[in-house]
Formats: C-alpha cells, sequence, structure tokens
C-alpha cells in the first residue's frame, strides 16, 4: 500500500503537468513580447511570489545554512530551468509548440539515460527497444526537420537534469525556487540589456492587459515548479517520469488542434516511434534485467 507521502507526491505531480500542459495557451497572450523580455518577468515575478508567500504569508523563519552548504547544485539547477524557460517561450511564441512539446516527450528516456550513467542502473529488454524506438524517432525528424531538433533536445535535456539535480538535493519546494529566482536575474538581466536596447522603452509601451499578464506570469510559472519540486522529494524519478506524459499530451494537441500548426506524414511516422517507445516504459516498466 502506499504512503500518504507518496499519494500527495503524485498529487503534486499531477498538478504540476496540467498546468505545463495548459501553458502554451498563456505564453501565446504574450507573443508580441521578445521572449528574453519574457523571460525577466517570469524569473522576477515567480520571485516576488516565492519571497511573499514565503515571508509575508506563511512567515517562515528561513534556515541559509541550509542553502550555504548546496550553493553550487542550487546554482545549476537555477542555470538549467533559466535556459529551459527561454526555449520554451521561443518555441511557444514562435509557433514550435510541436517541437516543446516532442521535447517533453522525450524526457523520460533521458531520466532513463541518467539511472544509467549516474546510479549504475541496468537497461532491461523494454527500456533497450525503448531507446531504440525513441532513437528511430528522432532520426526520422531530424530527417523531416533537415536539422537535429535542437529545440525538443534542448527542452528534453535541460529538465531531465533539472529534475535529477533537484531530487537529488531534496529540499523543499519554496525555499529552492525562490533561490533558483534570485540566482537567475542577475544574468537574464544583462542578457536582455545586451541583447535588446528599447526593452526600456518597450516596457512604457505595453499594455494594461500586457502588465497584469506578465506579472501573473510569476505565480504562472511558481506554483507547478514547486508542485514538481515536492513531488520529486516524494516519489522516485521513474514514477515521476510516467506523470510527464499528461504534459506533452496536452501540449501536443493544443498545437496541432487549437493552433494548426502542420504535421507532415512523416513527422506523424517520428512521433508514433517515440510514442512506442514510451509505451514500452510505461506497460511493461517491472520485465526483469537482462
Amino acid at each position: 500500500m502506499q504512503t500518504e507521502d507518496v499519494l500527495k507526491g503524485q498529487r503534486y505531480a499531477v498538478f504540476a503537468y496540467l498546468c505545463w500542459g495548459f501553458f502554451p495557451l498563456y505564453w501565446k497572450l504574450l507573443q508580441h513580447v521578445p521572449a528574453i523580455q519574457i523571460l525577466f518577468h517570469r524569473v522576477l515575478w515567480a520571485a516576488v511570489f516565492y519571497f511573499s508567500y514565503l515571508f509575508l504569508i506563511k512567515k517562515t523563519n528561513f534556515n541559509f545554512k541550509i542553502f550555504k552548504t548546496k550553493i553550487l547544485v542550487m546554482l545549476l539547477a537555477s542555470a538549467l530551468v533559466t535556459v529551459n524557460w527561454f526555449i520554451y517561450i521561443y518555441a511557444v511564441t514562435n509557433n514550435h509548440i510541436l517541437d516543446s512539446s516532442l521535447g517533453y516527450f522525450i524526457n523520460p528516456l533521458v531520466h532513463v539515460l541518467n539511472g544509467v550513467i549516474f546510479l549504475k542502473e541496468k537497461l532491461n529488454r523494454n527500456k533497450k527497444i525503448a531507446f531504440l524506438f525513441g532513437a528511430v524517432g528522432l532520426l526520422i525528424l531530424t530527417y523531416d526537420l533537415g536539422h537535429i531538433p535542437w529545440i525538443a533536445l534542448s527542452l528534453a535535456f535541460s529538465f531531465a537534469y533539472y529534475g535529477f539535480i533537484k531530487k537529488q538535493a531534496n529540499l523543499s519546494g519554496f525555499e529552492s525556487c525562490l533561490f533558483e529566482a534570485i540566482f537567475a536575474m542577475a544574468p537574464v538581466f544583462l542578457i536582455m540589456n545586451f541583447t535588446s536596447t528599447n526593452w526600456l522603452d518597450n516596457h512604457f509601451q505595453f499594455s494594461t492587459l500586457t502588465w497584469i499578464y506578465l506579472i501573473f506570469g510569476g505565480i504562472v510559472t511558481g506554483l507547478p515548479l514547486i508542485w514538481f519540486t515536492e513531488a520529486a522529494r516524494r516519489i522516485p524519478l521513474n514514477t515521476l517520469g510516467l506523470f510527464q506524459y499528461i504534459s506533452p499530451s496536452i501540449q501536443f494537441c493544443i498545437g496541432a488542434f487549437v493552433f494548426s500548426e502542420a504535421i507532415s506524414p512523416l513527422r506523424w511516422l517520428g512521433f508514433i516511434c517515440i510514442w512506442i517507445g514510451l509505451a514500452q516504459l510505461v506497460l511493461r516498466k517491472n520485465q526483469p534485467s537482462i
């Protein structure tokens, strides 16, 4: 029987991946804003959200000593999630929602790869078959696109390693996410300043509704990431990876049927190969190692 803590972790995972699945609908509202500026506001308002909850609502007595011992881990986690956010924003606002969904379909296979590399886990037969179908699917998609699907691969690897680091760090959700946002703020601001010379003038031209979307984006960003962190602390990575199919499935449907992104027959074949590989992980995960 599953413990209450595990069940709570599963609920957190469902909440997080449902939110991420519907993300394209929200960030599409800001496609008139440059991606780097959206990223800066995501980081800024997420930090405000975390800080407000911790110190104004929850009135937490923050233990900085815990984080001093894990500062390098938190810096790496911050870098990975910031890169992931930027690439995702770029993908959604430039009509690459299907590519972003592909990245999160590939992500569970990267989780398995992490287990092999870092945890010395052995691949059983169904995992080998999963990797084979995943590789074939990627090759087909690469041929169809005419180039390596860098958006999908970047999203898959950055978030997989982010989840791996958060799992190993075992830090609570709000505190760790607050530090990640604080660490990311300065470099993101500098990049925005160097790449967008007129970013300040742009902000004065934003409508009231745009400002509302940007500010509320802090909560939209913050809550699912906290839920994900709490889920990662309570359930194994392989279980966490299974819940992730919720998010890219919703994103795929939004990209294909809401925003009518083109899907060639060859692209369908590539996605189908990856889905078959994922099915191997889900349906036969208890097969003995060989």
